[in-house]
């Protein structure tokens, strides 16, 4: 039989699995050791631009978020003195080899290798550092600004995809970027083509090149830049919502775009019973899987959201459905 990792690199390469694969967005978790910012004496999380990271004032996920006020950098004019970034080829070429070997020594190959090289999440650098309010507003007014920081950031992140996929040699690479809400993308279309797509592009084009399988995450309502993003070698995408038409984006792309998909567990009512939970989970699969295409996002978005016992029990109904019918169509 094959291992979790065998199946799931034939299903994103477009060939047919020996069984449903399932996908986690913890798989990805490779990046080089260099640069990441040293632990802070005052015991505040801050990523390499000086951005505080907070707890989730909402309490909905178990997560950390960067800060939503007191932003790092006010005028968009002046990010050259915010966002500096160092140069990776001041890396030894041993310490990368040191590096990688590590990584690779330490994984368990049951499952995928892969990670990526950071950086390359511009959306989620600007809205970062400036908010949404400030980020958004300097897209639309100064947009030779913005690419003029952005051409900076991917200078870096393309220099780190290479020497990662050089050394690490990933079964796969994935960048994140999450640029939609749940209900509508936060750019339009155009200036999404016109800012942040040649960013990702070339980010991708380092691992497509050599042959190496690309994927993207994106929570949200992310459906309107799919053509974009398949059209830069992308052949997977998590987590994919109930709010994009899941059946609608099977259609047109069929196995050559993997939906990784969990299953959001907060539409369940209450007084569901674990025989309707399971039945409706059941049928979906059986509409969405055959052929390839999609994925089972196990331990995605629904695991992060169940905090009541009604809701931790629902996921593991569903997932022990999932173990008892992910052999039967392949």
């Amino acid at each position: 039989m094959l291992t979790t990792r065998e199946n799931f690199l034939r299903l994103i390469k477009g060939e047919e699995p020996e069984y449903l694969s399932i996908f986690s967005l913890w798989w990805g978790m490779q990046f080089p050791p260099f640069f990441r910012p040293a632990p802070s004496e005052d015991g505040v999380i801050r990523n390499m631009f000086g951005v505080e990271s907070v707890k989730d004032s909402s309490g909905v996920v178990d997560a950390y978020m960067p800060k939503t006020h007191d932003f790092v950098l006010t005028d968009i004019n002046k990010w050259g003195d915010v966002i500096k970034l160092p140069n990776p080829d001041d890396i030894t070429d041993s310490a990368w080899a040191d590096a990688a070997k590590q990584a690779r020594d330490n994984h368990n190959f049951e499952l995928p290798f892969a990670g990526g090289a950071g950086g390359a999440g511009v959306f989620q650098t600007l809205v970062g550092v400036m908010g949404f309010t400030e980020g958004l507003s300097a897209c639309y007014e100064e947009p030779e600004v913005v690419k003029e920081m952005f051409a900076y950031i991917s200078e870096y992140s393309v220099k780190m995809a290479k020497k990662f996929c050089y050394y690490y040699r990933p079964d796969y690479s994935s960048l994140g970027d999450d640029i939609a809400h749940e209900r509508n993308p936060f750019v339009s279309l155009e200036m999404f083509k016109d800012l942040f797509a040649p960013v990702w592009r070339a980010y991708y084009d380092v691992f497509t090149e050599v042959g190496i399988p690309v994927g993207h995450h994106n929570c949200g309502y992310f459906e309107p830049f799919l053509e974009e993003l398949t059209s830069m070698g992308v052949t997977f995408w998590d987590p994919v919502q109930s709010s994009n038409d899941t059946f609608g984006i099977k259609d047109k792309y069929g196995k050559n775009l993997v939906m990784c998909q969990g299953y959001e567990i907060r539409f369940i009512p209450d007084d569901a019973t674990e025989e309707q939970v399971r039945a409706d989970f059941r049928d979906y699969v059986s509409k969405i899987a055959p052929g390839g295409g999609w994925a089972f996002n196990r331990g995605g978005i629904e695991n992060m959201v169940a905090n009541r016992d009604i809701e931790k029990k629902f996921m593991q109904w569903i997932y022990d459905e999932f173990d008892e019918i992910k052999n039967i169509y392949f």
